[in-house]
């Protein structure tokens, strides 16, 4: 049995959590919800012995314990799946699922790799990773990555498992693997921890749903008889909003983005599409479909062996990041913003300035960090991240405010078109309603052409009003929505069957 009794917790500037009480029995999946900010990471953060509370004790079987560190919790069988990407690129994948066990296999001053691999490919099955173990872990998908760190913390034996956002980046059918093995797990009186902002998967397997907002507990409930609207009513003190968002103004002119025939070896041929002024384009697919690799070609971060991009009815030449934004302001927002988005050991003002350092140098060509800050300051606001100042670290912001500072670097660059790629992965539905509005914002009052990638059906349908369906690196199919261009208006079950027929 976890008790944490009394908790409270500061950092500099803020109060993260505010003398929280929470039980956890074992045997149960115990869901951990509330916005981002609301204390969810810095408590789990607690438990495992990676931040010291500055009051209160976590109690465990009766016995107060201290945790100095993370192998503490790892002693007591305590365990965590982090939502940051933990692992070796240039190490095997057996070797990164038995990282924290590698003793156990030594004999005779020698690692046993055969039973290394044996052992790893029985978690890699549990976990439904369909990879080599013996094959390198670079160039593997962020899905691939998390379901590696999944199998790493089953393979621990923990009696306390903590699962920090686990399905973030998993499709549909490797998330319902997962639900169902944790069931599994906690029939074998396991107790997990299981934090999401996917409240759909936390009624489906959660046997107790604790709420944080703003630091605080708001109440512990049985999911038995409580429904998604009232967790929500819970999480932001309100009922959440059903955004309508209406129509674009889309230019029938001509394209601002076009491709012809785009074929790279292996992956698409003959691909193309057009992304008109003003309008939102949804490219929607399971994770590994292309929507993400197609976006790699167009910005110049992967090559292409054949066809064109024009822009704004002109060739262009694209062969790097830096072509796209200074050449033809289009710009991209990674779905990994911890690896490709941002510079996490650097603060707001520097993520957010960066793509345009070079509007901010003096005649000597040194950033000016007073224009550097004010330029941050700028779209701090506009965009309402929430933190102590331009100064602060990134690393330290709430998921919701990471992806902000994420977008913002491309609003300040001015880009004209924008690809977003999963926009809202890890952001609860606040933030989520805030960056859907804003997506739209920018193309309804800017003008602006944007992509939007998403694996979230019911955010590719409310957002985007033309929506392309790939699978296995071809487009097979494009829905037209709510009444664009001549399209009747249809609702979102009748949407959503269309982009499954394509799918099927």
């Amino acid at each position: 049995m976890l008790h944490i009794r009394h908790i409270t917790k500061s950092f500099p500037g803020v109060r993260a959590l505010s003398d929280v009480s929470v039980d956890f029995a074992p045997g149960e999946v115990h869901a951990i919800v509330g916005e981002n900010g609301a204390g969810k990471s810095t408590l789990i953060k607690i438990m495992c012995g990676i931040y010291a509370p500055d009051a209160g004790e976590v109690v465990l079987d009766g016995e107060p314990v201290t945790l100095h560190a993370y192998k503490d919790a790892l002693d007591r069988k305590i365990n965590l799946v982090s939502q940051e990407i933990q692992v070796i690129p240039k190490s095997t994948v057996a070797e990164n699922i038995m990282l924290d066990k590698l003793d156990r296999y030594l004999s005779r001053g020698r690692i046993d790799w055969r039973r290394i691999n044996q052992d790893a490919a029985r978690y890699a099955e549990l976990v439904d990773l369909t990879v080599p173990v013996k094959g390198l872990v670079a160039g593997l998908s962020t899905a691939q990555k998390q379901l590696i760190m999944i199998a790493r913390a089953l393979s621990s034996d923990a009696r306390i498992l903590i699962m920090d956002e686990p399905t973030s980046a998993l499709t549909r059918h490797e998330t319902d693997n997962l639900l169902q093995l944790l069931r599994r797990i906690k029939s074998e009186g396991v107790t997990v921890l299981f934090v999401s902002h996917k409240l759909e998967e936390v009624l489906a397997v959660a046997d107790q749903v604790s709420v944080l907002r703003d630091g605080s507990l708001i109440g512990t409930r049985p999911i038995a008889g409580l429904t998604k609207e009232q967790i929500v009513q819970m999480m932001i003190g309100r009922d959440a909003r059903t955004l309508d968002l209406g129509k674009l103004d889309v230019s029938a002119g001509r394209a601002a983005l076009e491709a012809r025939g785009v074929s790279q070896a292996g992956r698409f041929h003959d691909v193309g599409f057009a992304l008109h002024r003003g309008e939102i384009l949804g490219f929607y697919g399971l994770v590994g479909s292309g929507r993400t690799e197609l976006a790699e070609i167009l910005i110049g971060e992967a090559r292409k062996d054949g066809g064109d991009v024009f822009i704004d009815g002109k060739l262009a030449r694209i062969h790097s990041m830096a072509d796209s934004l200074f050449k033809y302001r289009m710009g991209y927002v990674s779905e990994n913003r911890k690896e490709k988005g941002l510079i996490l050991s650097a603060p707001i003002r520097t993520n957010i300035a960066i793509t345009v350092w070079n509007r901010l140098c003096d005649r000597f060509g040194s950033i000016q960090l007073a224009a550097e800050t004010a330029t941050a300051r700028q779209f701090m606001q506009a965009l309402e991240i929430r933190a102590t100042g331009p100064h602060q670290m990134v690393s330290s912001l709430s998921g919701g405010n990471q992806q902000k500072v994420s977008i913002a670097k491309w609003l300040a660059a001015q880009c004209d078109i924008l690809i977003i790629d999963e926009p809202t992965i890890g952001v609860d539905i606040g933030a989520k309603e805030y960056i859907h509005q804003l997506i739209w914002d920018l193309a309804k009052r800017e003008g602006k052409s944007i992509i939007l990638i998403s694996s979230d059906m019911p955010e590719i349908i409310n957002v985007a009003r033309r929506i392309l369906v790939f699978k296995d690196f071809k487009i097979v199919g494009e829905v037209r929505n709510n009444g664009e261009d001549g399209a009747r208006v249809r609702g979102y079950e009748e949407i959503s069957q269309e982009i499954g027929q394509f799918l099927a």
